[in-house]
């Protein structure tokens, strides 16, 4: 049985089709907590109904980022995590961190990466002209948004399209993909190679 820790910061409705998921499809692992960054995060409710051990480390608590980072390995760490999943945890993780736990981490990324890293990727990809817009879950490395892909979904940009539609369709997808993606990783079925992630069953990585 492996141990999931979810990162969250808000409502964490990743983290919510995660657990559900992992529960209806009957996984080998167990979500082992759920920590958040902010303690008045509302997915922090949803875990607690379930049963989820919950925990927060508040960035605002601490003088600077480095403080913060490990003490948030350390409550991680507490968990014996064999995966780190972040579903909309947004605060940006040290090298040190990543180092820590280097290839335990995934991340959902609302864009096709490597287009559109970092912030507002749906007013940029709708700015850009762009006619697919979609999501990226990938390994975390100390490179912001550009670990490894494990899996995207394509959505179409439609006319008249503002950055909240866009935003609502991608997290429809992401509900999808990043439970599979999670259940991948639990399974064992990945293989990584040269910064290439394959399914070792051929199994699509690609959805639409």
């Amino acid at each position: 049985m492996k141990n999931i820790v979810i990162l969250i910061s808000g409502r964490g409705s990743n983290m919510e089709a995660i657990v559900r998921a992992c529960a209806a499809e009957g996984w080998n692992a167990g979500i082992a907590a759920v920590i958040s960054n902010r303690p008045d995060a509302a997915g922090l409710n949803f875990a607690k109904s379930r049963g989820i051990t919950t925990a927060v480390v508040d960035h605002k608590a601490f003088a600077d980022r480095t403080d913060f980072d490990a003490e948030l390995g350390r409550v991680v760490g507490s968990f014996a995590p064999d995966l780190i999943v972040l579903a909309g945890f947004m605060r940006i993780l040290s090298s040190d961190f990543v180092k820590r736990f280097e290839g335990r981490i995934v991340n959902v990324h609302p864009s096709l990466l490597p287009s559109f890293t970092g912030l507002h990727t749906h007013r940029r990809a709708i700015e850009a002209g762009c006619k697919l817009a979609g999501v990226t879950v990938h390994f975390v490395t100390a490179e912001l948004d550009h670990g490894p892909i494990i899996a995207q979904a394509t959505v179409p940009v439609l006319p008249g399209d503002t950055e909240a539609t866009l935003s609502a369709r991608v997290l429809a997808r992401e509900h999808v993909i990043y439970p599979r993606a999670v259940h991948w990783i639990v399974d064992g079925v990945l293989r990584v190679e040269n910064g290439v992630v394959t399914h070792t069953g051929g199994e699509p990585q690609l959805f639409s």
